[in-house]
């Protein structure tokens, strides 16, 4: 029921996904603005108790299929929590809008609307290429919750994409505690200030595994001996980035000439890339299924 769920989210995603009810930030900012003007605010302002905040929505859907105890039933409500995880319809606009600019040449046009892509994912490395850019929000979006869901249900999709955009700018619209004085926050983290360091620092660990996975898969279905190289040196690195792990892997993956980057040609081969990568995983996912190894 697993490869069944992703077959249907995906192909669905692709095709009709487009209002604000299918995006899940549209319900994390609804269940932050709750928790921000109710009861939950005592567990949000708490250091320790927005670890519990966080997960709080993924067991009550957990606990909620458990008491429904039906098979069909939980096919249905995975499916659709799945295909809510993974929208991201504002992304694909801008990346069209991207394209439209630089079929007509419109260099100006072409920069400022990825300038706003990576402004609203929260990627201010400037050395990210275009396509480096494209390839982490595919994880980001795709990947990671494919993985999450694989591992752990609609749960674990949730819990997933509730962290992401937790973690994502603007997202705090009003001041939260965000440790107390003295707390050991952070040990591999480098945290951003406006976000809790709880959510910045469960966020790394939550990419952690999926972000070398997702490596291994670049590596196959792009230039192995360069991306494998790349991700050796990641594969006991507790410090860095994930965003660092995938976009060094993707480039080695994705070889181009210089002249090449920033430009719609290489938007192109590093989204194709990641978009075979996805493909590997279903394969993957496929196998595992077949051996009995998932539901």
């Amino acid at each position: 029921m697993t490869l069944i769920s992703m077959l249907i989210a995906l192909i669905i995603e692709r095709l009709a996904v487009r209002s604000e009810a299918w995006q899940f930030s549209f319900y994390a900012k609804k269940y932050l603005s709750l928790s921000q003007s109710s009861g939950l605010s005592a567990l949000l302002n708490d250091s320790k108790g927005q670890y519990l905040w966080f997960i709080l929505p993924g067991m009550l859907y957990a606990l909620l299929l458990w008491l429904i105890g039906s098979s069909l039933v939980t096919l249905v409500l995975n499916t659709l929590v799945l295909l809510v995880c993974i929208g991201c319809w504002h992304y694909r606009q801008l990346y069209k809008q991207y394209l439209n600019a630089s079929e007509r040449a419109d260099n100006e046009a072409a920069f400022l609307t990825m300038q706003q892509l990576s402004s609203d994912a929260g990627l201010t490395d400037p050395e990210l290429s275009y396509g480096q850019r494209l390839v982490w929000l595919n994880f980001r979006y795709y990947a990671a919750v494919l993985f999450w869901f694989a591992l752990l249900g609609g749960a674990g999709a949730m819990t997933y994409a509730l962290l992401r955009q937790l973690n994502e700018p603007g997202s705090w619209d009003k001041p939260v505690k965000l440790a107390e004085e003295g707390d050991e926050t952070a040990e591999f983290v480098e945290t951003t200030p406006d976000i809790p360091a709880a959510f910045q620092q469960v966020m790394f660990w939550a990419d952690w595994v999926p972000a070398r996975l997702f490596g291994v898969g670049l590596a196959l279905v792009g230039h192995f001996s360069r991306a494998s190289a790349a991700l050796l040196a990641f594969l006991g690195d507790f410090s860095t980035p994930s965003t660092t792990v995938i976009t060094s892997v993707a480039k080695a993956a994705e070889p181009l000439p210089d002249e090449a980057y920033n430009c719609a040609e290489e938007t192109a081969c590093m989204v194709q890339l990641a978009k075979r990568n996805v493909l590997f995983f279903l394969a993957l996912v496929a196998v595992l299924t077949l051996s009995g190894w998932l539901g």
